[in-house]
């Protein structure tokens, strides 16, 4: 059996199936993946946690580093555009950094992330943003100040977060913490266990480090005494790690034999990774949940839309039994949450280095059952249209067709008088239509039709160093170059 994972958020019985079928024990399951497997599902502590996005958008993957490289290759293989970028902060990495930025409460941090060609810092060294609210440190920061911080709170590379960091440092695991102060603490709502666990530390006969008190979990409440004692034993243990990792650094901003920063983390005790589902991989999570409950065809794909969508989903499943044979009732979905007739909607282009980019805001112009959406953009005058080589003039306005599930899309610019000015194909993951925003990854590799019919593919180049730096896996940059020479033939 490989490690033990918990797994939480809309895309949790399906991924149950899946790491239930590759030999994973899944622990802490809640009560409906419960009622929908015959598992006796234990609780031990998991080595993973699996949790899916604010923007239901993928998951966090975060825990033992073996167990998570393990979990994210199974998570990144369920569909072809599943994409899968390792974590440079999980929650426990303690870091040095430095002040960039005060906002009204709390401060940016760069943080030093470690080594790696074309990082932000000079000598090649790679660093992230976090963000350290003020009341998370004992002393007011300035901008320049160094900091040592440990991540509370990690965040997904395609949304706007930063990872949320804290002025002190803690250890421990599902059950019990160990963090600086003194006598212990009981996070629970029942006073009798909570009594019961402020009294284990005696009982069991353990006692943590010097300025260290335990900080009893809520699951400590449903473990037996060999589990507390044995979670209370892995935190002394982290604890003790942490205390040697920081006395070996140092002071903040210490400088190393060679009179420069340290360039990696003080301390890492868990691995993480965030994987992405493009569209085809919610279907196929579709089949993967439909082993284990009734589902309706593209029940991940309307629930990554919004939680009124999601919602809706879980209602449209309880009231009656779903033809699993039936298609994706694209008009159905867009009638009863969006986007409609002049609705305003984000374009997010995704990057396969994780990062996202906004392309702006259009309005929606005409929506299809078949899936198809158009959406309109004035653009603002100055420079020139990206392959196009045709100046921007204010007043233009750009023409984008989306189509659900295709795996490319056109923009046609035109200018005041209606001339066309050009087109310009983005080939990219397949199209999903959400209420507020169309989503997919940009594969690098274009297609552009100019005002005088030249039709030139670009960018070629880049989609190979993408898929030499591992961000586009082998597949799917074979799959984007088929569709950019199809799309070269029929323009």
């Amino acid at each position: 059996m490989s490690a033990p994972v918990r797994v939480r958020g809309i895309y949790a019985t399906a991924l149950t199936e899946l790491l239930l079928d590759a030999g994973h024990e899944v622990v802490d399951a809640s009560p409906p993946i419960r009622r929908r497997f015959d598992e006796e599902f234990g609780n031990a502590p998991p080595d993973v946690r699996v949790e899916t996005t604010g923007d239901r958008q993928g998951v966090g993957v975060h825990g033992d580093p073996d167990a998570v490289a393990s979990v994210r290759e199974r998570l990144r293989d369920v569909g072809v555009d599943a994409l899968a970028w390792t974590d440079p902060t999980p929650p426990g990495t303690v870091l040095d950094g430095e002040v960039t930025e005060t906002l009204g409460d709390g401060a940016v941090v760069a943080l030093r992330v470690g080594g790696g060609d074309g990082g932000a810092e000079s000598g090649g060294v790679t660093t992230a943003e976090g963000y350290l609210p003020y009341e998370a440190v004992d002393d007011r920061v300035e901008t320049g100040d160094p900091v040592r911080v440990q991540v509370r709170e990690s965040a997904a590379p395609w949304t706007a977060h930063r990872p949320e960091l804290d002025g002190s440092v803690r250890a421990g695991g599902e059950l019990v913490a160990l963090e600086p102060g003194s006598g212990t603490r009981v996070d629970v709502r029942d006073d009798a266990a909570a009594r019961e666990l402020a009294g284990m530390l005696d009982l069991l006969g353990l006692e943590p480090p010097d300025e260290w008190r335990a900080a009893w979990k809520p699951p400590a409440v449903d473990a037996d005494t060999e589990e507390l004692e044995a979670g209370l034993e892995r935190a002394v243990a982290a604890a003790e790690g942490l205390e040697d990792a920081v006395d070996a650094a140092g002071g903040v901003g210490v400088l190393d034999d060679a009179g420069r920063l340290r360039d990696e983390p003080l301390a890492s005790p868990d691995a993480g990774a965030w994987v992405w589902f493009g569209r085809e991989s919610r279907f196929a999570l579709d089949d993967r949940r439909r082993e284990a409950a009734a589902t309706m065809p593209g029940h991940h794909r309307v629930k990554a839309g919004s939680a009124d969508a999601s919602s809706g989903v879980d209602l449209a499943e309880a009231l009656c039994e779903p033809d699993p044979d039936a298609p994706f009732p694209f008009g159905v979905v867009t009638d009863a949450f969006g986007p409609s007739e002049g609705d305003a909607i984000r374009l997010e282009h995704g990057k396969p280095d994780g990062r996202l980019i906004t392309l702006g805001e259009a309005t929606v112009t005409a929506v299809d059952a078949d899936g198809s959406v158009t959406v309109e953009r004035e653009m603002t005058g100055g420079g020139t249209y990206d392959g196009l080589n045709v100046p921007r003039e204010a007043g233009d306005v750009a023409e984008t067709s989306l189509k659900e599930g295709r795996w490319w899309y056109p923009t046609t610019y035109r200018g005041r008088d209606g001339t066309v000015r050009g087109t310009y194909v983005n080939v990219c993951t397949p199209v999903e239509v959400f209420p507020d925003a169309a989503r997919y990854v940009d594969l690098h590799v274009d297609v552009v039709k100019r005002p005088d019919g030249t039709v030139e593919r670009l960018d070629d180049d880049e989609l190979r160093d993408a898929e030499a730096a591992g961000d586009v896996p082998e597949p799917l940059a074979e799959k984007a170059r088929g569709v950019a020479s199809a799309l070269e033939n029929a323009l």
